[in-house]
């Protein structure tokens, strides 16, 4: 018989190509745990509640990217079971259930597991089980270490990267900077802290004020209060989405207005901007690798109308300002793609083979001029965005495509 083999859902790929699968060659196939004639088991945690709960959509989209593929016939005639678990963003949590996916469930691989703390727990155990960590969500600079950890592979751009953009962006834009940081106590909020002070380099001293705050303390706003105190005229905001929207609408109480830097990982629009307050987030500065919805321009594009018919059809109820769902989307089609590429080598050696031989690779919903690049010694998928502002009750993007070294 003939199965399809498939490219992007909604077809955004190439035209379907035909490949044959006989009774001999289904004797040949090479699998390992997880992976059946007829399934593969993709394993999964995110906050569905707790502090982190905002990204729980991200896990529903992916959820959602999976049936939509079964319906369209699966990876090479294998349908996707996608197991996914609620850590809260507590990485003891996240520990319990990654060994219920690993030793219980038996899952083929990890997908985008998400949080820099919840990651780096499971992160040795994973690596020394030879089981697969792809395409962590989230930005740290850690995950792309193939020497050291050969099974554990990033997606997005990551934080010291970014870091580094901003604190260049500063120094070339903002007269005598006086910057203030607030930041969150943990991987996450250290791995930007470090990328944006050697973006500062021999200007570290324009650091005033430096505070941090932990994910389970209720607000942000004393610390809003002693950042103004410092008489900053710049402000890098290293919060997750809760804490970002609390942060600006504390900024609006106390009619503190400093050139406002805030992290990627919490600029969606429903998420974060419209619970600020949309008139409190004007003129932010962010950077970006994925098409907001809210952006206008995007409205004819071709790859936003399928990802706008695809979320129409599979997730009819979701809010669509929030770019957690685009996010879903186009980290699902990388997966999609690298389970396509294994053929019936569906072996965790080959899943990381193929998902580290990525060139230029368009993913429905990154912005133009930005592709998935990877190979044996770069474990970095995405390395470049652009810079961002908020304006009315969208983004602007504004400059070119940059990574660190650009910037």
């Amino acid at each position: 018989m003939f199965t399809r083999r498939r490219g992007f859902i909604g077809g955004a790929s190439a035209a379907a190509v035909l490949t044959v699968s006989s009774p001999a060659v289904r004797a040949q196939r090479k699998a390992d745990e997880g992976v059946t004639d007829k399934e593969i088991k993709l394993g999964h945690f995110c906050p569905y509640s707790g502090p982190g709960s905002a990204y729980g959509v991200i896990g529903k989209g992916l959820e959602a990217f999976w049936k939509s593929v079964n319906e369209a016939g699966g990876i090479n005639g294998r349908t996707v079971r996608f197991v996914t678990r609620d850590d809260g963003a507590n990485p003891a949590k996240s520990v319990e259930v990654t060994r219920e996916l690993v030793e219980q469930e038996k899952v083929f691989c990890t997908f985008n597991t998400l949080g820099t703390p919840s990651n780096t727990a499971i992160h040795k155990y994973l690596n020394q089980k030879k089981i697969p960590q792809l395409y962590v969500a989230t930005g740290a600079s850690k995950w792309g270490n193939p020497k050291e950890f050969p099974w554990t592979m990033g997606f997005q751009p990551d934080y010291h990267t970014e870091g580094k953009i901003y604190a260049h962006h500063i120094l070339a834009n903002v007269k005598e900077p006086r910057i203030a940081v607030l930041m969150q106590n943990d991987d996450y909020g250290k791995d930007y802290w470090g990328g944006f002070k050697e973006g500062l380099g021999k200007n570290v001293d324009k650091v005033v004020k430096h505070v941090s705050y932990e994910q389970t303390d209720p607000t942000v706003d004393s610390q809003v209060i002693q950042l103004k105190a410092s008489d900053a005229n710049v402000f890098f905001n290293i919060t997750t989405p809760k804490f970002a929207a609390q942060a600006i609408r504390a900024m609006a109480n106390i009619g503190w207005k400093p050139a406002h830097y805030l992290n990627n990982i919490s600029v969606s629009v429903a998420a974060v901007m419209k619970p600020a307050g949309l008139e409190n987030g004007q003129g932010i500065i962010t950077a970006q690798y994925l098409k907001d919805p809210t952006d206008k321009q995007w409205a004819d594009d071709a790859e936003m109308k399928l990802w706008r018919a695809w979320i129409s059809k599979w997730m009819p109820d979701a809010n669509q300002a929030d770019l957690n769902y685009v996010y879903a989307f186009a980290v699902a089609n990388l997966m999609k793609e690298t389970l396509t590429k294994c053929g019936d080598e569906l072996t965790r050696a080959n899943l990381m083979r193929q998902a580290a031989s990525f060139q230029k690779l368009r993913l429905p919903g990154l912005l133009p001029g930005i592709t998935v690049n990877t190979s044996a010694t770069d474990f970095y998928p995405l390395q470049a965005v652009q810079l961002s502002r908020f304006k009315g009750d969208s983004w602007d993007l504004f400059g070119d495509v940059m990574s660190a070294e650009s910037s």
